[in-house]
């Protein structure tokens, strides 16, 4: 009889994951026409384009980038992650899940990364929200509709709305039809990306967007493929390609670069962006943001139970993006600017947080 028990609950198991298989392949099959893979939809953003906007983050990324301030938008693949604070232990989501990924001891739940398959049962399970699934899939439809539902605000506030990720550019498709949609809706469009995918994926994305937000991490190839894990030849021969596609069709790009303490912070760096810019660039885009290192993604890391290299990392001071800041500008580029969360010097000499600069940007 238990033999017969066991053999039974195996199977149930087997037709479990089969059929959650084959849901997620059908969904990868449709995702390029109608389907995208997506981990936030942030309302009334400010940091991502101009205006009051909504910012649609699509998961994957082709860079792996050390700094990486979103490790839920790295993988093509839905993911759990665990609030401790709001755990009441019940083990709910232990009995639901069908893939015994998940197991309690002393410090709490524990998720098995390997048998997970995020099919989201126990999130939807759990009694305290405890649990949450990192990567939904979203109908182009129902995901132009609620982006729709701020269409006063973009409009008061010459805003609109920003593909960003992770990197959108993975999910061309999608991306391009949403883009469309927006713009047939007269919604304002940004695109923010790596500037690692083909030209041909750009042609396919460019002709939909009024502002494309393009990251320029490090100059030098060597070192940019040793913190981010490919070279930069492509990016910055896709950088020149968009600037004069962009400017041929009267639209606009802002170049950005995060400041990352031991990494891309150094006046060798900034100023070989800032010459790339003026001489490759011909120095047309509309500005040149240098967004400066912060650590508040630190518990994410923790809730994905990954490690993350620059946890112990201090914040920039406010006078040393004061300096990298002088150090763009000598270059000759046009309206460079630096945002983001940085220490101040106090005249005691201790360091606090200045909040008055606080600007929590994705980098």
């Amino acid at each position: 009889m238990r033999s017969s028990q066991e053999n039974l609950i195996k199977y149930r198991n087997f037709l479990f994951i089969s059929k959650s298989l084959l849901k997620l392949n059908d969904k990868i099959k449709i995702m390029g026409i109608s389907e995208a893979l997506i981990f936030q939809i942030q309302k009334f953003s400010t940091e991502d384009g101009p205006g009051i906007r909504t910012t649609v983050f699509f998961k994957q990324c082709p860079l792996n980038c050390i700094w990486c301030h979103n490790p839920e938008s790295i993988l093509r693949a839905s993911q759990i992650e665990w609030f401790k604070h709001k755990c009441i232990s019940c083990r709910t989501c232990i009995d639901i899940c069908q893939q015994n990924a998940l197991s309690f001891d002393e410090n709490g739940l524990n998720i098995d990364r390997e048998k997970c398959i995020g099919c989201g049962e126990c999130v939807e399970e759990c009694p305290s929200t405890a649990l949450n699934l990192l990567g939904t899939w979203w109908n182009l439809e129902d995901l132009l509709y609620e982006i729709e539902k701020d269409k006063v605000y973009y409009i008061k506030s010459n805003g609109g709305v920003t593909v960003s990720g992770g990197e959108p550019t993975q999910q061309p498709d999608v991306v391009a039809n949403l883009l469309k949609k927006c713009k047939e809706n007269g919604i304002s469009t940004a695109l923010d990306t790596c500037g690692y995918a083909s030209k041909k994926v750009y042609e396919q994305i460019l002709p939909y967007v009024d502002l494309v937000l393009l990251d320029l991490k490090h100059i030098n190839s060597d070192k940019h493929k040793e913190y981010t894990g490919i070279p930069n030849e492509t990016i910055l021969e896709n950088a020149i390609w968009i600037s004069n596609n962009l400017e041929k069709n009267g639209k606009k790009i802002w170049i950005r670069t995060p400041i990352i303490p031991h990494y891309t912070a150094t006046d060798e760096n900034i100023k070989g962006i800032g010459e790339f810019i003026v001489n490759k660039l011909n120095n047309f885009p509309e500005r040149w943001d240098l967004l400066s290192f912060n650590n508040l993604c630190i518990s994410k890391y923790d809730r994905l139970d990954m490690e993350w290299k620059l946890k112990n990392v201090p914040l920039m001071m406010e006078e040393e993006m004061e300096t990298f800041l002088k150090t763009a500008e000598s270059t000759g580029v046009r309206n460079a600017r630096w945002s983001g969360l940085t220490k101040k010097m106090e005249s005691n000499g201790r360091n606090t947080p200045n909040i008055e600069k606080s600007k929590l940007t994705s980098c």
